[in-house]
C-alpha cells in the first residue's frame, strides 16, 4: 500500500476516533491531544498496518494503548497539585516530620497490650510477628496447625480491641 493510499484511508476513517477519545478522557482538550497522538502514531507505524485489516479496530487499539500508557505514567508520577507559591515543594517524596515522642508512647502502649495477652495467645503471636510461618510455629510449640492459626487470629482480634481504645 502506498503512502498516499494509507493517508487517504486514515483520513476517511479517523473521525470516529474523536468521540472515543472524549469517552476515554472525559475532557475535550485531553481528548484532542489523544486524537492527535493516535494519528501521529498511526502515520509513524504505517508499515505495521496489514492491508485488509480493519483500520478502525487498528486505530482504536492504538488510541486505547496510548490512553492506558498515559494513565499509568501519571499514576507513577504521583504529582501533587499545589496552588500555593511554594512550588519548590512539589514532587518531593519526603514524608512530613514525625513526632518521635508520640510514636514511642504508642509503641510502648502496643507492646504493653501484647504482653497483657494470655500466654496461650501471646507466644504464637510473637513467633508469627517475628516472621515464623504457621507450620514452623506449630512445630516449635508442638501444637496442631489449626490451633496455631486460631490462636494467632484471636490474639490479633484481642489486640485490635485493645489498640482501638488508644
Amino acid at each position: 500500500m502506498s503512502t498516499i493510499e494509507f493517508n487517504q484511508l486514515l483520513v476517511n476513517n479517523a473521525e470516529f476516533l474523536k468521540p472515543f477519545a472524549v469517552t476515554l478522557t472525559r475532557d475535550n482538550d485531553t481528548a484532542q491531544d489523544l486524537y492527535q497522538e493516535t494519528l501521529y502514531r498511526a502515520l509513524a507505524n504505517k508499515e505495521k498496518y496489514n492491508v485488509g485489516t480493519n483500520i478502525k479496530a487498528w486505530l482504536y487499539t492504538i488510541m486505547r494503548n496510548i490512553f492506558i500508557n498515559n494513565y499509568r505514567r501519571k499514576a507513577k508520577q504521583n504529582t501533587i497539585i499545589d496552588s500555593t507559591p511554594n512550588e519548590y515543594f512539589l514532587n518531593q517524596n519526603q514524608p512530613a516530620v514525625a513526632n518521635g515522642a508520640e510514636a514511642a508512647i504508642k509503641l510502648k502502649e502496643i507492646q504493653k497490650a501484647v504482653q497483657q495477652l494470655p500466654e496461650i495467645f501471646r507466644n504464637p503471636f510473637l513467633l508469627y510477628f517475628d516472621g515464623y510461618k504457621y507450620h514452623e510455629i506449630a512445630h516449635v510449640l508442638n501444637e496442631p496447625l489449626g490451633t496455631i492459626k486460631s490462636r494467632i487470629h484471636f490474639a490479633r482480634k484481642l489486640l485490635k480491641e485493645q489498640i482501638q481504645r488508644f
